[in-house]
């Protein structure tokens, strides 16, 4: 291949990244342009399991005067981002495809697959499961004299911080596979290390959710419980692998 070939395919592959890139913003953006007129609608969705424990006498409050506005505003994009993550990942799927061989195309398609349910899964684990523990117990445990009113801006990151948290989270039994997959570790040796990784989660924890024991906890156990469903899955998968050479071989 001369220097003018090996240029050429470079420009190819910037051209194709880019149009991909293009392909995905646009996406979101037609998502989020479909879900704007809904932004309030949205906000008191994602607001309910706090009212839900609110006392009879309390509401939320905007300490900014253009919070009411970029609020929802804010969450109709962070909504469009979740919402566009299969296409997204649908693009970078179609960029580094051709250069995989067909047996990594096997493996890496169901995770890919995997990887948006998990994601998902995460953000609904947060919602119908956290939320209402966490705003149930922190509603409950101020003193009487004290009218809870939660600022909207405020409310907002909790929450956004949350599903981010959780949604990466629930991605842990994808990233040990792929690391088993490629050889940077095995499952043998992770299960040695499960007492640091036992602490190792805690710590995450700790800086993926705001600052209190029960986030900590509520985000730290189901991660402990995602990578020892990641030990199955890799120790399935490196079976079949192991089954796939042999076959090959023969």
């Amino acid at each position: 291949m001369t220097s003018q070939q090996a240029h050429s395919g470079f420009i190819s592959h910037l051209v194709e990244l880019r149009n991909r890139l293009m392909r995905a913003i646009f996406a979101i953006l037609i998502i989020f342009l479909s879900l704007v007129y809904f932004a309030n609608d949205i906000y008191s969705f994602v607001a309910t399991p706090l009212i839900e424990h609110l006392p009879a006498n309390a509401s939320m409050i905007a300490t900014d005067v253009t919070a009411p506005f970029f609020a929802p505003f804010k969450l109709t994009l962070f909504a469009a981002l979740f919402l566009a993550f299969p296409f997204v990942l649908h693009q970078v799927w179609g960029f580094i495809a051709p250069g995989l061989y067909q047996n990594e195309k096997r493996m890496l398609i169901p995770v890919l697959i995997s990887s948006v349910l998990l994601f998902y899964s995460g953000i609904a684990f947060s919602y119908f499961v956290v939320f209402p523990i966490i705003l149930g117990f922190f509603t409950s445990i101020g003193p009487e004299v004290m009218t809870l009113t939660p600022d909207i801006s405020s409310y907002l990151d909790f929450v956004l911080k949350l599903f981010f948290a959780f949604g990466i989270a629930f991605e842990i039994p994808v990233f040990i596979m792929l690391l088993c997959w490629s050889g940077m570790t095995t499952t043998t040796d992770l299960k040695n290390k499960r007492p640091y990784i036992i602490v190792g989660a805690f710590v995450l924890a700790m800086f993926l959710t705001p600052p209190d024991v029960l986030s900590q906890t509520l985000l730290a156990i189901p991660m402990l419980a995602l990578f020892e469903l990641g030990l199955v899955l890799a120790s399935f998968y490196s079976k079949k692998q192991s089954t796939e050479e042999m076959e090959q071989q023969e």
